[in-house]
């Protein structure tokens, strides 16, 4: 069966290793995603970038509504199956630039592992590079996501793994989050720079020496602004999405570009 037909990738013809990503969860995000990627990536040609397979499949229920109503459709059989459908085709390494999505994570890691395919975790990576980087290990570390990934402790425990403690917003705080993510970037409407910089301080102004943007969508929010951060004097801010896009290309075997911030 022919490439297009679904077939397996030709090794004469794919450099490899060639990734697949998850994406569309949302769409924005997984733009945002490759555009990183290609960016970050030391590169002189095209043909030194990396080789990606991308499932933009959108349609995927909501993450956030599964975990917070037992009631809504799981995505995580959808996640697994697309993962297997990704697989088939020979991709060495997956990556799912979605947060809230890795409460489902072991299902598409159980499709992964039977294939032998690497699988670049976001969470994981992130609070690696969080737990190297804090200046002061006994101030916590906000977790700004989703409602749906705070419920699920998908920060909070691998933060503890770490030996860092995580900062939760409060109602008030958490709803200007809603409102960024869903009624903004999710609406694809213009962000509130004011309203995310307010979030940011206010976090700061709890005691936390980082910040974790632990939701996509918050990070094509800091990808619009990386020319011209919003920073808040002593907090750190790790972006999820950035971090994953790294970490990909470094398992791809590629080098990151000297010059990307």
């Amino acid at each position: 069966m022919s490439e297009r037909l679904g077939g397996r990738l030709d090794p004469a013809s794919w450099g490899g290793p060639t990734v697949g990503v998850l994406g569309g969860l949302g769409p924005a995000a997984t733009a945002v995603f490759l555009d990183v990627l290609v960016r970050a990536t030391a590169a002189d040609t095209d043909q030194d970038h990396l080789d990606l397979l991308v499932s933009q499949h959108s349609s995927t229920p909501d993450r956030t509504a599964s975990i917070l109503d037992p009631a809504a459709p799981d995505p995580g059989p959808v996640l697994a199956r697309d993962a297997a459908m990704l697989a088939r085709t020979g991709v060495e390494i997956l990556v799912l630039p979605c947060n809230t999505a890795h409460h489902f994570v072991s299902e598409v890691e159980q499709a992964a592992a039977r294939t032998g395919i690497t699988f670049v975790n976001i969470v994981e990576r992130t609070v690696a590079t969080v737990s190297a980087s804090l200046p002061d290990r006994s101030r916590p570390v906000a977790v700004l996501a989703t409602a749906g990934t705070v419920h699920a402790r998908v920060y909070q425990d691998a933060l503890e793994r770490t030996g860092l403690e995580a900062l939760i917003p409060g109602p008030a705080l958490q709803a200007d989050l809603n409102t960024l993510i869903y009624e903004q970037v999710k609406a694809n409407r213009p962000v509130d720079r004011d309203l995310y910089a307010s979030c940011l301080e206010r976090v700061a102004q709890l005691g936390a020496g980082a910040a974790v943007l632990g939701c996509t969508e918050l990070s094509v929010i800091h990808d619009r602004f990386r020319s011209d951060p919003v920073e808040v004097e002593g907090l750190t801010v790790l972006d999820s999405l950035t971090e994953l896009a790294t970490a990909t290309i470094r398992a791809a075997g590629k080098q990151v570009a000297a010059d990307f911030r």
